[in-house]
C-alpha cells in the first residue's frame, strides 16, 4: 500500500495567492484614514470705552433778554439756591464773556473729536437763554462724562488783577468731587501754566480755587472743574481773548489739559 503524502499550504501561502500580493518586498501598510484640517483658534478683543467730555460754555448770548427767566432760583447743592444763569461779563471794549466762552468751547471739542474723543455741550448756540445752572450739571451726569470742563472768564476791576485760575467742588460731596476732580483741576492748571498762561494774582492760590458755591461743580456726580481763563478787564488778556489766535491758544491748552487727564 502506497502512503499518500498531502501537501500542507501555510495560511500565509494562501493569502497571496488569493490577493496576488505576494513578493519579496514588504507588505504596505493601509493608508491613514483622513481628517479634516482643524480651525484656527480666534481670539476676540474688545474695543476701549468710549471717552466721553463734556464742555459747558459759560453763559449764553441771549441771556439778557431774558432776564426773568435767567433769575428765577434753581437749586445749587449744599441746601442752597442761586438764580438760573447770569449774563456774564465783558471786556472794556464791549467783547462777552458768552461769546468768548463759546468760541473757546467749540474750538477745544474740535480738537478733542479728532483724538476720537466724544463731546457733549451743555448748549448748542450762542443766541439763547440759559441753561440754568442745575441743568448743565445735569448734562455731565447724564453722559456719564469722564471729564466736566466749564470754559469762563472774569471781569475782575482790582487794579492789576490777571491770569487764570481753576476751580473745583471742595469739600467734596461725592467720590467724582474728590481726587478725580482735584487731579482734573491740578492737570489742567499745570497745562496752562506749562503752555505760557499766568495763573491768577488775586484769587485762589497758585492757579487752584477750592470753592463750594458753584452750583454746577456741587451738583456734578462726575468730575468737574470751572476754567477761569483770565481776566477780560484786564488789557493784555482781553486782546488775547478778543482775537483768534489767542482763543485759539487758550483752547489748544484746554485740550491738550483734558487728554492727559483722560490718559
Amino acid at each position: 500500500m502506497v502512503a499518500v503524502r498531502h501537501r500542507v499550504t501555510s495560511p500565509l501561502l494562501v493569502s497571496c495567492l488569493l490577493l496576488g500580493a505576494c513578493g519579496t518586498g514588504d507588505v504596505a501598510a493601509p493608508p491613514a484614514p483622513k481628517t479634516s484640517p482643524s480651525t484656527p483658534a480666534t481670539t476676540t478683543t474688545s474695543a476701549p470705552p468710549e471717552r466721553v467730555v463734556v464742555l459747558d460754555p459759560g453763559h449764553n448770548g441771549g441771556s439778557a433778554a431774558h432776564l426773568a427767566e435767567i433769575n428765577r432760583l434753581v437749586p445749587a447743592g449744599r441746601g442752597r439756591t442761586k438764580p438760573c444763569n447770569t449774563t456774564g461779563t465783558s471786556t472794556n471794549a464791549g467783547y462777552p464773556e458768552h461769546a468768548f466762552t463759546w468760541d473757546v468751547a467749540q474750538r477745544v471739542g474740535t480738537a478733542l473729536g479728532a483724538k476720537g474723543i466724544k463731546v457733549v455741550y451743555t448748549r448748542q448756540d450762542d443766541s439763547g437763554a440759559g441753561p440754568c445752572v442745575d441743568q448743565r450739571a445735569a448734562t455731565g451726569n447724564d453722559a456719564n462724562a469722564d471729564a466736566v470742563v466749564s470754559i469762563h472768564a472774569d471781569g475782575s476791576n482790582s487794579a492789576g488783577a490777571h491770569g487764570f485760575h481753576v476751580a473745583y467742588s471742595s469739600p467734596p460731596l461725592n467720590d467724582a468731587q474728590g481726587e478725580p476732580a482735584a487731579k482734573l483741576a491740578r492737570t489742567v492748571r499745570n497745562t496752562l501754566r506749562d503752555k505760557g498762561f499766568s495763573t491768577a494774582n488775586y484769587l485762589g492760590a497758585e492757579g487752584l480755587a477750592p470753592r463750594d458755591d458753584l452750583a454746577g461743580l456741587n451738583l456734578s456726580t462726575r468730575p468737574a472743574v470751572l476754567v477761569e481763563c483770565g481776566n477780560m478787564r484786564d488789557a493784555n488778556e482781553a486782546a488775547a481773548m478778543t482775537s483768534a489766535t489767542g482763543r485759539q491758544r487758550y483752547a489748544t491748552a484746554i485740550a491738550a489739559a483734558i487728554e492727559a487727564y483722560l490718559g
